[in-house]
């Protein structure tokens, strides 16, 4: 692995460099930094970007499962391959992620940062076990990056809302500044303030359980200072999720952190426990929180940049970007 020059970034949360928007006749790569892809969802992804006129490529390797550990697309060495030919690619304008699992972390040091910094901005989108990458494009590239749905995602290829808002945020960013939580101004289960109150900062985060796996590595930043902290996860107990929160203050990893937007907690166990969790872990910071905001393992999920200035307004349940997603 090269090192980036100077070494991974030493502050929490900033602004990052926003790639171009995509326009009819963009060529995507669609690659798998993590666990195999089923065919099938795969082609039915590929009509969806082929339907909103691009030119979807896949990588050499998407299809791959490792023959020792088939949770995994292939080896590292040819899932880093595929992601690193797909970015340092010229023709390319995004690289799309086919599915999450498991795996990033294990290809994330064979990547060759200096030459995918060379290559240029240009669109990254994934999220679940992708959060490792996220991190590793906001630390060493100084990128903001997508986190929504993937090209074989059961939401993406079943779900009219995921389609929609991810093919605004490509192609009309302007469009979708504003994002709102499903539960509105409700009080219900159905979406509510936490913790009252406003906020700014940069978005950041992804999957609890990969921030926390992911801390301490050298891709990961040293804390969400300044940061709008966006959570979700998917499958994880009460307890497991309450090791890794308190992991993370333990750390001081939340230490300066402006905000905290909750997506979804699919398969996390009563969401009131999951609810219960998130304010005796995190009520104490002081800072607004505020739930159901539509993103992560949920049916419909939105797309949120990562790496982008937004404004939190509890009370009228909205995340507002200052600037659009992408240029």
């Amino acid at each position: 692995m090269k090192e980036p020059a100077g070494g991974p970034a030493k502050e929490g949360a900033r602004e990052l460099t926003r790639p171009r928007r995509l326009a009819a006749g963009a060529r995507v790569a669609v690659v798998a930094p993590s666990g195999p892809v089923p065919e099938e969802r795969l082609q039915a992804g590929l009509d969806i970007l082929r339907g909103w006129d691009l030119d979807p490529v896949v990588a050499p390797h998407v299809l791959d499962r490792h023959e020792r550990f088939p949770y995994l697309a292939g080896t590292d060495a040819d899932r880093a391959a595929d992601l690193q030919a797909a970015w340092c690619d010229p023709s390319v304008a995004a690289v799309i992620c086919a599915r999450g699992g498991y795996g990033a972390q294990r290809m994330a040091d064979l990547l060759d940062w200096d030459a995918l910094r060379a290559a240029g901005p240009k669109v990254f989108l994934g999220f679940s076990d992708i959060t490792a990458l996220h991190e590793a494009f906001a630390t060493r590239l100084g990128l903001v990056t997508l986190h929504g749905p993937m090209a074989a995602g059961i939401d993406f290829v079943k779900n009219s809302r995921a389609q929609e808002h991810l093919r605004a945020t490509l192609f009309e960013p302007e469009s979708v500044r504003t994002i709102t939580s499903a539960g509105g101004r409700s009080t219900s289960a159905g979406g509510r303030s936490l913790v009252p109150g406003r906020a700014a900062g940069v978005l950041l985060g992804g999957c609890l359980s990969l921030l926390a796996a992911d801390l301490g590595t050298p891709h990961a930043r040293p804390s969400a200072h300044g940061g709008l902290l966006c959570l979700e996860d998917v499958g994880e107990e009460t307890y497991r999720l309450d090791r890794h929160l308190t992991q993370l203050l333990r750390a001081g990893w939340f230490d300066g952190v402006s905000g905290i937007l909750l997506g979804s907690w699919e398969s996390c166990g009563p969401y009131e426990r999951v609810r219960d969790l998130i304010l005796d872990r995190l009520g104490g910071l002081g800072v607004p929180i505020a739930e159901n905001f539509g993103f992560g393992h949920a049916e419909g999920a939105l797309t949120i940049p990562f790496g982008v200035h937004a404004r939190l307004d509890t009370e009228a349940a909205t995340v507002t970007l200052t600037t659009p997603a992408l240029v």
